[in-house]
């Protein structure tokens, strides 16, 4: 079940990056993140009231809250980098470095959680890291910068911690009350960026097309949650977020249809690389 789970996760969020793309190209980074995150927040409630989570919220420990808490902080983290990501640059290229983390992840599975690393893991990481340095462009090519590659980082590297800190503070904690705990940390920090940067008038200027795009990708991306939350529960770590990753799969394939995106043929054998390394970090 865990491994559906996390495959439909990987689903939702390819989705969730295209339909973030089209819905946040003239609207400010930070805007578009708070205003998604209020989509995400209404659903996490609603699936921890239907799911009887709401009832358990008193026998939430203080260790467990603290620790989603800190999850919502590197998340709400991670989404204002990697929204600025995909402001400035490609969506390929920007998933590809940021799913970066599915060889930081294992890494702080083993040495924080004491999963198994096998010669196999190993690999895997290599063939990920290689895979993610072909996605990137050559500087220069194509005329594009490279002023989302810092953001892509960042979103790596917060996003790493977040799945640490989601799976020890989820443990006990029924999982759609874990996601919603987190998703009020993050609401709070993405309106905070809103109104510390000055850019709370723009809410009022945005289209109906890209309020629904932005309402859409707000949808995927609490689907996505719900199911790779519950896959923490049931699955180890690192197999879980490496699942999750299968989502540039998803994405690339989107944003060829909806965005126009081509990737050249080293982009395309750095995401079969990836995308083999992905696998064989589940298999082992």
């Amino acid at each position: 079940m865990w491994i559906l789970l996390a495959a439909l996760s990987a689903a939702f969020a390819g989705l969730t990056s295209v339909l973030a793309k089209l819905g946040g190209q003239k609207i400010d980074s930070n805007v578009a993140t708070a205003l998604r995150t209020v989509v995400v927040l209404a659903m996490a409630w609603l699936m921890a009231a239907i799911s009887g989570g709401v009832c358990t919220l008193g026998e939430v420990d203080f260790r467990s809250a603290v620790l989603l808490m800190l999850s919502g902080v590197t998340t709400g983290a991670s989404w204002l980098c990697y929204y600025r990501a995909l402001q400035l640059g490609e969506v390929g290229r920007v998933m590809a470095v940021d799913k970066f983390s599915a060889v930081l992840t294992p890494l702080l599975a083993f040495a924080l959680l004491g999963e198994a690393f096998s010669a196999g893991s190993a690999a895997a990481m290599a063939l990920i890291a290689l895979g993610t340095a072909l996605m990137l462009r050559r500087p220069g090519a194509g005329g594009q910068g490279a002023k989302w590659l810092p953001y892509a980082i960042g979103s790596a590297v917060f996003a790493s911690a977040t799945a640490l800190l989601g799976k020890l503070g989820i443990a006990g904690v029924e999982s759609n009350l874990g996601t919603a705990i987190r998703t009020c940390v993050v609401l709070v920090m993405a309106w905070g960026m809103v109104f510390v940067t000055g850019k709370a008038g723009e809410v009022r200027t945005i289209g109906a097309r890209a309020g629904a795009m932005l309402a859409l990708s707000g949808v995927a991306t609490g689907a996505s949650w719900l199911c790779y939350y519950r896959a923490l529960q049931l699955g180890p770590l690192s197999a879980v977020a490496s699942i999750d990753r299968m989502s540039l799969l998803v994405a690339a394939l989107l944003a060829r249809v909806l965005l126009g995106e081509r990737l050249g043929r080293r982009e395309g054998v750095g995401l079969a690389v990836l995308t083999a390394g992905t696998v064989l970090m589940v298999l082992g």
